[in-house]
């Protein structure tokens, strides 16, 4: 059997089908019979134009191996894989830093914090007694027990973005969700903020396809069977061999068994079942390091001038996050918007690559809108 990469289907009312092979949508388009596009997490597929032959499906399994910093998504039928995710999660960043990385979530709330409370302070009368002071009241209750950490949720909202929007394009039929082993409650140091989050995932998923908790000692074991490689030296690598092949051990569970048999002269466990891994376009995704409008920086420039910072507007007629294309000597580079310079002598864009480092500043007139900010950035 050839092990080939699948493309995504929907019907022209927009239901999904079954994945086809890349020939048979190359023809279908070729004879107008579909059209190609992409969707907003990097995915190819094909709609068709015309009523297709049936609408039954078979089973499409998704496996979500989750990290600290990292997640893979995978989806997986009985004969092939269909796409495979390396999320990079935005609520802790990984930074040589031994701080908080300001652009992170975590960073980004602790960064709040230290400026409210400077504010704050500069309200209070100190030459007054202590109870006279204007002291801030509590403006709601802090006390309700169910609250999810903005670092943990920021996370779990991209996992959850990748399900809903390859829900459109795929029949998923079952979620496969890896224990994250936070639960220490029986320990007597309660349950951890991941472990709220995984929970909370799963009710949100539970509206895509029913969810079904997987023990994580048992990922290696399908793992092998499958022939997949494991890097465990380094989880920020962006390759499949990090979180990608566990996502896709996950989602063969389904699929195939490690069950006991017996027979009258022997007895013993046999692997029972068929899944086949073959090539699947992986994608790494990201989200944009931006910062919401402050009304200035904290720290004066020359002249005593406070510069402003944050936002999303440039004068330019492009957003923070646009994805653009350019030239720099007969080169074509693609990004995304990250920042501008707008002075009486100065007038440029800078441009990121998915991992928000800078590739330089170029002149507007020279760039050109590709796609709409979608808060994403995708590598396919």
């Amino acid at each position: 059997m050839n092990q080939v990469t699948r493309v995504p289907v929907i019907s022209s009312d927009g239901k999904p089908l079954m994945p086809t092979t890349p020939a048979r949508s190359r023809k279908w388009i070729k004879a107008g019979k579909a059209v190609g596009k992409r969707n907003k997490v990097g995915v190819f597929y094909v709609q068709l134009l015309r009523e297709p032959s049936g609408y039954d499906t078979q089973e499409v399994v998704c496996g979500t191996d989750r990290g600290k910093a990292f997640t893979g998504i995978a989806f997986q039928s009985k004969l092939a894989t269909i796409a495979i995710f390396h999320a990079c999660l935005p609520g802790f960043y990984k930074s040589k830093k031994t701080s908080k990385d300001r652009q992170s979530v975590t960073g980004k709330m602790a960064k709040r914090t230290e400026l409210r409370r400077t504010r704050r302070g500069q309200r209070i009368n100190r030459k007054k007694t202590f109870k006279l002071r204007n002291h801030r009241q509590k403006r709601f209750s802090n006390r309700r027990q169910n609250k999810l950490p903005p670092s943990v949720k920021a996370n779990r909202e991209m996992e959850l973005r990748i399900l809903t929007e390859m829900s459109t394009i795929i029949p998923i039929s079952e979620i496969r969700d890896e224990s994250c082993g936070g639960n220490s409650k029986k320990n007597g140091f309660g349950i951890s903020p991941v472990t709220v989050g995984q929970e909370w995932f799963r009710v949100k998923a539970s509206k895509i396809a029913p969810v079904v908790e997987i023990d994580s000692l048992d990922t290696g074991k399908y793992r092998n069977q499958l022939g997949l490689i494991k890097d465990k030296k380094d989880k920020s690598k962006q390759c499949p061999e990090t979180h990608a092949n566990d996502a896709i051990a996950l989602a063969s569970t389904f699929f195939i068994k490690y069950k006991e048999f017996h027979t009258p002269k022997t007895h013993g466990h046999h692997w029972f079942g068929e899944c086949v891994v073959t090539k699947a376009p992986f994608i790494v995704i990201t989200r944009p390091k931006l910062f919401r409008r402050k009304l200035h920086q904290e720290n004066y420039s020359k002249g005593g001038i406070l510069k402003r910072q944050g936002g999303t507007i440039t004068p330019f007629g492009f957003r923070s996050g646009d994805y653009v294309q350019t030239t720099r000597k007969g080169e074509v580079i693609s990004g995304w918007i990250g920042g501008f310079t707008n002075s009486g002598k100065t007038k440029k864009i800078s441009i990121y690559d998915h991992n928000w480092s800078r590739i330089g500043q170029f002149n507007p007139n020279s760039v050109k809108l590709i796609k709409r900010s979608s808060r994403l950035c995708v590598l396919a």
